[in-house]
């Protein structure tokens, strides 16, 4: 096995894998593509500050790096030009919504001919907005995409997919230890199916996981399952663990002229499943608003904000575009919706790529 260099037009630095044999297990491959792919050894730095196997952007001072092993997952890994080894680290692994690609996910400006998609979450833009409002922190950013585009689908198509989500955040996680980083798994859509993957796994949620964040994603929680009992002594055990779910009206939602979830299955639903689930194990407040339904505990480390939708319409990619993802990573913390408001207007406009 061997990495074979692929040239990008985006200035990213592309590594492939071929195939891996029948005879190494998925883990031992993942250990290969550590070596090959020059993850571990992240904290050596050039003298202006390129990480191994990463290419400048100078658009807007940061370094980048796509990785793709077999058989089908690509991860993008975006950090600043250069990390300070004074600062606390965070790792955010953003797990990308069904049917979207990682270059739609990241975002621009729209010209002529573009196709809409990149105009619809900007999370490069978003994370751009975080390093300066939080400048104590490198904010490192690791996309996940699968070549189905859907995690759910992606699940259901590899028998060993607990074991693949798990050894794909272990190496992730790893590679930046030198960095002694916390993490943040994200999701949008279908990317809750990834991020309830591997707390299946999980006996407790281990405590480098700062913060869990469902942005319309949590279609997949199991109310029979142990996610709310791993969620609730995370919480209760790590005083910087930080939860938030954000979902909307779904449930009347119409696309055509016609509803298009089922009566049980949407993130509506779900989520004042969670909420309620929550509700008998932590005190919950609640506060409304004429389009915010919010309930906290934990003071404010547990958050579930929904969407009210009298206008039956679909902000399934308006609430990460409206500040979603900020709010995501500040929410909980003395930064919560200062300076911006979660579904407010976007804040990060000027730090969007042309």
């Amino acid at each position: 096995m061997s990495p074979e260099p692929v040239s990008s037009s985006d200035r990213v630095k592309t590594i492939r894998l071929l195939p891996p044999r029948r005879s190494l297990s998925w883990a031992a491959c993942l250990v290969l593509w550590m070596m090959l792919a020059g993850i571990p050894g992240l904290s050596c730095q050039s003298d202006d500050g390129l990480l191994p196997g990463f290419e400048h952007d100078p658009a807007f001072g940061e370094q980048n790096k796509t990785i793709r092993f077999a058989p089908d997952v690509r991860i993008v890994i975006n950090a600043p030009a250069r990390l300070s080894p004074g600062k606390k680290t965070l790792l955010m692994i953003y797990v990308l919504p069904n049917g979207n690609s990682i270059e739609w996910t990241i975002g621009k400006q729209l010209r002529p001919g573009d196709d809409w998609h990149y105009d619809i979450q900007h999370i490069a833009a978003q994370a751009r907005y975080l390093r300066r409002r939080r400048p104590d922190r490198n904010l490192i950013v690791a996309y996940l995409e699968n070549d189905l585009k859907s995690w759910p689908a992606w699940r259901r198509q590899h028998p060993d997919q607990a074991e693949r989500i798990r050894s794909i955040i272990d190496t992730l996680t790893a590679g930046w230890h030198s960095w002694n980083p916390k993490i943040a798994l994200c999701s949008h859509s279908g990317g809750g199916s990834f991020v309830f993957g591997y707390l299946n796994t999980l006996d407790s949620i281990p405590a480098v996981i700062e913060r869990i964040a469902f942005l319309d994603s949590n279609y997949g929680f199991d109310e029979n399952s142990r996610q709310i009992t791993l969620l609730d002594e995370w919480l209760r055990n790590h005083d910087q663990a930080v939860l938030t779910v954000i979902a909307y009206n779904d449930s009347i939602a119409l696309l055509d002229g016609k509803p298009f979830v089922s009566a049980t299955g949407g993130t509506w639903v779900r989520s004042r499943l969670m909420a309620r689930r929550f509700a008998e194990l932590t005190p919950m407040t609640e506060r409304r608003d004429p389009q915010l339904r919010r309930f906290y505990g934990f003071d404010g480390r547990l958050q579930f904000i929904l969407k009210e939708n009298p206008e039956r319409n679909i902000y399934h990619t308006v609430l990460v575009a409206r500040n979603g993802l900020i709010h995501s990573l500040l929410a909980g913390t003395a930064d919560d919706e200062k300076g911006y408001r979660f579904f407010g207007e976007p804040v990060y406009r000027r730090w969007i790529a042309p």
